[in-house]
């Protein structure tokens, strides 16, 4: 089995072989621009008077030569596949050795050229491979301002093309891609006055000699006075959606693959505003952000590539990011357009220590488009009270303390008039847990309130066990020190320093006013 493999593999390399001989069999290699005349060159000046030049060609896809030129000394013939436009460079190829031909070719007249010296019985042959670009400028100049560029470069024969390359003036290597008919291809999209300018295309062919390099200047002009505009607008089918904020929401683009994306938004519920532009991305150039709203914004990843020309965004909402979004797609001078209208819901839960009720909150936005909302409770048979305060808000309250009665999922439901429902739901639990997106327990902690009683009660008995004599003149009497006329609020420092150290905690508390409550607590 494995030298069957062997045999199959082998076979395959020589028929690849085959198919392919002839295509390195050459001393030189150049390409030539169509409609441009070039000289193939061919000189051998040890080989003057009596000689004769033959000048073949083999076309490509084709396997026999046909004669271009014939000449000698004496006569001049020209063979079948001669063209009107090829001839020898100098007259008087006799007497200097130099058999170069003119050339002004079409893409059909790519190939190996042969040229063919002979003297007497020595004969000499150099064999050139001739590849012809066509290069296409799409709109004809004058670019219109705003239009888009193409560039397109073809070489025949392909086989002969390692690498073509596009360069903007001042030698800024261009985004480029190979297409199937149209070779390779460059583009700038939004054609500005700046982009005048000499484009070079750089096409590298490879032979005998190794890869070689060939420039082709390119002049494009931008009409100042001629703006593109975009009449051909498809327009896809609206889409009306609605969705919670803070939530990854896919907004779609048209489907075509084009040159570059807009994004347009106008904000919700105020039609009379200008709509801004907040994305924009040109897969020939990059991208480009315009205002903070973008900074939310992203280019959806797969199936979506923007490299590829296939746009889509993810918006991640804020409430106030609702509205109405116009995705644009431009392929060439062709627009093609997607509205999105989106409604942003918002729920929130607040309480206010002086109300005996906590408030369920439900915002929404792009009213217009909202046919209803309401609040409900997990216990579907219990109905809840909700009101309007404003436009695009629905308040529930409820009552407090929260009792297992009322504590659960809370739901905010918005139905769309396309009837398209969407909802965003709060947990409202018991005091001794957290709420859901709201504030913590209402109730104070008792807890806390518990560990300060014995923590007091021990600072008091140590404090009467420090200050028994304190006790015999009652507690009418202040605790302080008094140094002269001034009163000092806090015990002597210098007895504490004196006191044997036993660990204890040392505290003074001066009585204020008649019910005896004590203001200053020290510890050390």
């Amino acid at each position: 089995m494995e030298s069957a493999f062997l045999i199959i593999i082998l076979v395959s390399t020589l028929e690849v072989y085959s198919s392919h001989s002839g295509i390195t069999d050459w001393e030189d290699v150049m390409v030539a621009r169509e409609g441009v005349p070039t000289t193939l060159g061919c000189t051998e000046t040890t080989m003057r008077g009596a000689v004769a030049i033959n000048w073949k060609v083999k076309s490509v896809g084709v396997d026999e030569w046909k004669l271009v030129l014939s000449a000698n000394e004496k006569k001049k013939f020209s063979g079948g596949a001669s063209k009107i436009a090829m001839r020898l460079t100098d007259p008087d190829f006799q007497d200097t050795g130099v058999f170069s031909l003119i050339v002004v070719p079409r893409m059909e007249d790519s190939g190996l050229y042969s040229c063919s010296i002979k003297q007497h019985q020595r004969e000499l042959e150099k064999i050139i491979l001739l590849a012809v670009l066509k290069v296409t400028v799409v709109p004809a100049a004058p670019i219109p301002l705003r239009s888009t560029l193409q560039l397109a470069a073809v070489v025949n024969p392909g086989y002969a093309v390692t690498r073509i390359t596009w360069a903007a003036p001042g030698g800024t290597s261009m985004k480029s891609e190979k297409k199937t008919n149209a070779g390779t291809v460059a583009k700038l999209p939004q054609v500005q006055s700046s982009d005048s300018g000499v484009y070079i295309c750089m096409v590298r062919l490879w032979g005998n000699s190794g890869n070689t390099l060939f420039p082709f200047k390119v002049d494009v002009i931008v009409d100042d006075d001629n703006v593109a505009s975009f009449t051909n607008i498809t327009h896809d089918s609206d889409i009306f959606t609605a969705t919670q904020d803070r939530t990854v929401f896919p907004l779609t683009c048209p489907g075509v693959q084009g040159d570059y994306v807009r994004l347009h938004w106008r904000p919700p519920d105020r039609k009379h505003i200008d709509i801004m532009r907040v994305y924009e991305n040109d897969r020939w150039g990059g991208s480009t952000f315009f205002t903070n709203h973008s900074k939310r914004l992203q280019l959806a990843g797969p199936p979506y590539s923007a490299e590829a020309g296939s746009f889509s965004f993810l918006l991640t909402p804020e409430f106030e990011d609702g509205g109405l979004y116009i995705c644009e797609v431009f392929l060439n001078d062709n627009a093609y357009s997607r509205r999105t209208t989106l409604s942003v819901l918002k729920a929130t839960v607040k309480s206010r220590h002086s109300s005996s009720k906590l408030e369920l909150g439900c915002r929404y936005s792009e009213r217009s488009q909202v046919q209803s909302a309401r609040w409900t409770y997990q216990n579907k048979s219990r109905r809840l009270d909700s009101w309007g305060k404003e436009p695009g808000r629905i308040t529930t309250n409820l009552p407090l303390p929260i009792t297992s009665d009322t504590a659960g999922n809370y739901t905010c439901t918005l139905q769309l008039k396309n009837g398209q429902t969407v909802w965003a739901t709060q947990a409202v639990t018991l005091p001794h847990e957290r709420v859901e997106g709201g504030s913590p327990s209402l109730l104070p902690s008792l807890s806390a309130l518990l560990l300060l009683v014995p923590l007091v009660a021990a600072a008091v008995c140590v404090l009467l066990w420090r200050q028994k004599h304190i006790c015999d003149r009652g507690i009418e009497q202040s605790l302080s020190v008094h140094s002269g006329d001034a009163e000092n609020i806090y015990e002597n420092p210098e007895d504490i320093r004196q006191a044997p150290p036993q660990g204890s905690v040392y505290m003074d508390l001066k009585p204020r006013g008649e019910e005896d409550v004590y203001k200053e607590l020290e510890q050390y």
